[in-house]
């Protein structure tokens, strides 16, 4: 059975009633008009992004001078697999980033499509040597 439509007191139109506001009842834009004007807007509070650390800081600008060379250097994708758009974007880290993150003999040259399949497809990224496991050193 569906709720009888009763009349808005705040536009006064025949819907279907939201909230009963001191002893008054709203349809839903009109309580949304009220609350607005009342409560003020009740959007959630954006929390600005955590700062990094010194350290952090640190590693990204030595990272950062170390992939624009290799990327200069390899400017074809390494990988190579179906679908691929031939010219390299990204740097894939073989052994994750971590303590690797600046091991330039751990890095390759992918485009953006071989990358998302490595990333994707970790068992047969790692047969084709596209990945190496994090444990052994």
């Amino acid at each position: 059975m569906q709720p009888k439509k009763k009349k808005c007191y705040g536009c006064d139109l025949d819907k279907y009633i939201w909230k009963n506001f001191e002893g008054n009842k709203y349809c839903s834009n009109c309580w949304n008009s009220i609350r607005y004007a009342t409560e003020g807007p009740t959007f959630k509070q954006i929390t600005p992004p955590k700062k990094k650390s010194k350290k952090q800081e640190g590693l990204d600008r030595a990272y950062s001078m170390l992939r624009t060379p290799f990327m200069e250097k390899h400017p074809e994708c390494q990988a190579g697999l179906d679908g691929c758009s031939f010219y390299s974007t990204d740097v894939h880290h073989i052994k994750g980033r971590g303590k690797w993150l600046l091991i330039v003999a751990k890095w390759m040259a992918v485009c953006r499509h071989c990358h998302d399949w490595i990333e994707a497809n970790p068992i047969e990224a790692t047969e084709m040597g596209f990945r190496e496991s994090k444990v052994t050193d």
